[in-house]
């Protein structure tokens, strides 16, 4: 399958609660690679996580005041949550009349969400490994039905599915805390985690996936064996260590969508600015400056809804005009 990443786009998250103007802004920003957006100012359901429960199949959930714990039937949050994304989706298919090319939509991953959904008693699904695999194959079976009602409402898109897993580093590594708060649960198995994101990625066989992290020490190498033909990271947390494993995944195909362009209010540097240390990277890697623009996406470090709706529109544009420069000149 032939297919054409765009030079840039967006994480997800955008501010306000209109989907109509969040589907203008981000059509008209990116022409060769809108997303759709999301909206968690408008409340619980529209969050990352909520999102993501209204697409689970035969799992619910409800919102507690810890969080969005496991339920027996769909309550008014997963109605909620289900009811939004029919309105984003409808205000997308609004702005993408004729479009053809790369579409970007995005769900939280199997394991930030075993991270953040409680199960009936009030601990995270994570501390029960029978519940995350029906949590993932729940997701999995979402997920199909999401990307095929996309497909229908935007016939001339090549799909990109975003798994956002911004707590895959904590599963990892035993730093999910417990619902007391006093303790930890314990690390999962790395090949369990892989394994189990390789199902997920799996699901979306016409089209490429994106792993999203804004933590430090995003895993490269596993998330690439998992299938991930893209990673999304906050560039501004990479340290050397993490040189070689960018290094094996450009010369290996993955393409990189690197965080450059601050998520919250402030000066914007200018365009060539913003991608100096992914120059400064590919030089320090020994990497062809050619390969900069069909190895990069530019994107902001991390979703936009923190940030004023003037901000979130001049961010947007400016890693379009960040892409371009990287493009026009590589060196």
């Amino acid at each position: 399958m032939s297919f054409t990443w765009g030079p840039a786009t967006g994480v997800g998250s955008m501010p306000g609660d209109d989907a109509r103007e969040a589907a203008k802004t981000v059509t008209g920003s990116f022409e060769d690679f809108p997303f759709l957006p999301e909206l968690p100012a408008r409340g619980p359901g529209a969050d990352m996580i909520g999102r993501t429960v209204g697409m689970l199949v035969e799992l619910y959930a409800r919102v507690e005041p810890s969080g969005w714990r496991i339920g027996d039937r769909p309550g008014r949050d997963t109605k909620r949550a289900r009811s939004w994304l029919g309105e984003d989706l409808d205000a997308l298919e609004e702005f993408t009349q004729g479009f053809e090319g790369p579409l970007k939509v995005q769900a939280v991953g199997p394991w930030t969400l075993a991270a953040a959904l409680e199960l009936r008693g009030g601990e995270a699904a994570l501390s029960d490994l029978g519940a995350c695999r029906d949590l993932a194959g729940s997701l999995a079976e979402g997920l199909r039905t999401h990307l095929d009602e996309v497909r229908r409402r935007v016939p001339g898109a090549q799909i990109v599915l975003q798994l956002d897993e911004p707590s895959l580093i904590a599963v990892l590594r035993g730093q999910v805390r417990s619902a007391s708060g006093y303790r930890t649960h314990r690390a999962v198995d790395r090949q369990r985690v892989e394994a189990t994101l390789r199902d997920v990625v799996g699901v979306h066989t016409d089209g490429p996936v994106v792993v999203h992290s804004c933590a430090p020490d995003v895993p490269f190498a596993l998330l690439r064996r998992a299938g991930a033909a893209a990673i999304s990271f906050d560039f501004s947390l990479l340290t050397e260590r993490d040189d070689d494993a960018i290094g094996e995944a450009v010369e290996g195909g993955t393409r990189l969508f690197a965080g450059v362009v601050p998520g919250t209010d402030g000066p914007l540097s200018d365009p060539a600015g913003s991608v100096m240390g992914v120059r400064t990277l590919w030089r320090r890697l020994g990497l062809h400056p050619g390969l900069l623009a069909e190895a990069v996406t530019v994107t902001p470090t991390c979703g936009l809804a923190g940030a004023s709706p003037e901000y979130a529109r001049r961010a947007l544009a400016h890693c379009a005009r960040a892409a371009r420069s990287l493009a026009d000149n590589p060196e």
